[in-house]
């Protein structure tokens, strides 16, 4: 079901400035007449494979990086033949249809109604940067401005408010619009870790001008999942745009089992989906869906060589005006094969095998005494540290460990921080995982930090 690595680690043992030269030395220098195709794709093969990592590993669980779908694998194969873009209908009348139907399947997923429109974007960064700026357009509009003429300063002293452990990408998005990162007011959360109404309320009752509230649908760390339906409620009272950072947690409508989760969805004014990551398909594979078409309005534009106004009337019209890009590559191709080969429910079951997975794991880590849970499975994801007996070495410790399984390929597992206290982190997107896999993975973990700590002992005495 999914493409297959051939590198047999997770990750290639080594430092990584010698992984790199290794991979460097194999590509050799750019010749000047080339060495011919096969002579070619062998030595990118031997690149990537001696280089490159294998998700398809059950040691690889450090991000939301899923191993890929076959059917979508070869879905994308067809694309790049293909070579067709989305800006014009000249340039890929069938692709533009197939991204029409996926957007209508999922937004029929999200619940959202029949004016509903989305469009693919090169990740959740971009279909998060996209929401923004459909919303402080929206935000200008309102009173009366409108930044394309007036420019971005005419609207006085601009709020986005997001939870605090919203993405990093909602701040660069902020910077990127013009708004500014100092726009973005951070509201606290629950011991759930979501944001809190109450919280946000108050918030929007401090000043300034709300461009938009940015719920997440799953925390990068913990997969959390916001209140959506009463942060839908405040954000309605105070005529502020709602957009959902689901990048993570759209997934969840797949499964029967998890999709309550997401419930509130259909409140939105935008939703991010990021289907590389919950969705199984290659990067990139991210679609912001919004709940009206003609909310795309700020990015309509008719251009004489590409989209004249009689052409468009005629229906000669692509997606020109509903993306940041011109030149787009029609990714919804690989999700409509998946969404044809294996449905909803075979999704759904993909996405409940990375649940029971990561239930499993935060089980193990509750009942060691070598570890400490901190959070998990919402998702797919477990937080956790290694405990050393010096306590004061913990940091250092769960730091080092992690480096010591990246160097010996072992171990492919992740690093966040969680009040100031360094933490590891399992992303478990592999369902041909086996609860075995988890126990054997735990025990890797435990024997590099008692190894760490070891050293630390011994250097310190």
């Amino acid at each position: 079901m999914f493409a297959v690595s051939s590198s047999g680690r997770p990750i290639p043992p080594g430092r990584p400035v010698d992984v790199l030269a290794r991979a460097r030395r194999v590509l050799g220098e750019m010749p000047e007449h080339g060495i011919g195709a096969d002579a070619a794709l062998a030595r990118v093969t031997t690149a990537l494979a001696d280089g490159g990592i294998d998700l398809t590993s059950p040691f690889a669980a450090a991000h939301l990086q899923p191993p890929p779908l076959a059917v979508a694998v070869t879905a994308d194969a067809l694309v790049s033949a293909g070579n067709a873009s989305l800006d014009t209908y000249d340039s890929g009348p069938a692709a533009l249809a197939v991204e029409r139907w996926v957007v209508a399947a999922l937004a029929r997923l999200a619940g959202l109604g029949a004016d509903a429109d989305g469009v693919f974007t090169p990740g959740g960064t971009l279909s998060n940067l996209t929401a923004l700026l459909l919303a402080r357009d929206a935000a200008a509009a309102r009173l009366g401005l409108d930044v394309r003429s007036d420019g971005v300063g005419a609207l006085p002293d601009p709020v986005v408010l997001c939870s605090e452990l919203a993405h990093f990408s909602v701040a660069r998005a902020c910077a990127a619009l013009g708004l500014g990162e100092h726009a973005v007011r951070t509201v606290s959360v629950d011991s759930r870790r979501r944001m809190r109404p109450d919280a946000l309320a108050s918030t929007l009752r401090a000043g300034g001008t709300p461009v938009a509230v940015v719920a997440t649908a799953g925390t990068t760390d913990f997969g959390s999942v916001d209140p959506l339906p009463e942060l839908a409620e405040i954000a309605r009272e105070h005529g502020v745009w709602l957009h959902v950072d689901a990048a993570y947690g759209f997934g969840a409508v797949f499964s029967a089992k998890l999709a309550g989760l997401v419930d509130g969805l259909a409140l939105a004014d935008s939703v991010t989906a990021d289907l590389h990551k919950i969705g199984w398909q290659p990067a990139a594979a991210s679609v912001l869906l919004v709940r009206s078409a003609s909310l795309f309005g700020p990015l309509e534009r008719s251009v004489a060589y590409l989209n004249p106004e009689d052409d468009r009337a005629e229906g000669y019209d692509g997606a020109l005006g509903r993306s940041l890009q011109t030149t787009r590559r029609p990714d919804a191709v690989k999700v409509a094969a998946t969404l044809l080969a294996l449905g909803r429910a075979g999704l759904g079951a993909l996405v409940d095998r990375c649940h029971e997975l990561a239930g499993h794991a935060a089980a193990l880590i509750a009942a060691d005494p070598s570890f400490e849970l901190v959070g998990g499975a919402t998702l797919t994801t477990v937080v956790f540290r290694y405990r050393p007996a010096d306590d004061s070495l913990a940091d250092e410790v769960n730091a080092r460990l992690r480096r010591a399984l990246l160097r010996a390929g072992s171990a492919l597992i992740g690093r966040t921080e969680v009040d100031k206290v360094t933490c590891l982190k399992l992303t478990l997107l592999n369902p041909n995982a086996r609860e075995a896999d988890l126990a054997a993975l735990l025990t890797l973990v435990r024997e590099a930090g008692s190894a760490a700590e070891r050293r630390l002992v011994e250097g310190a005495a």
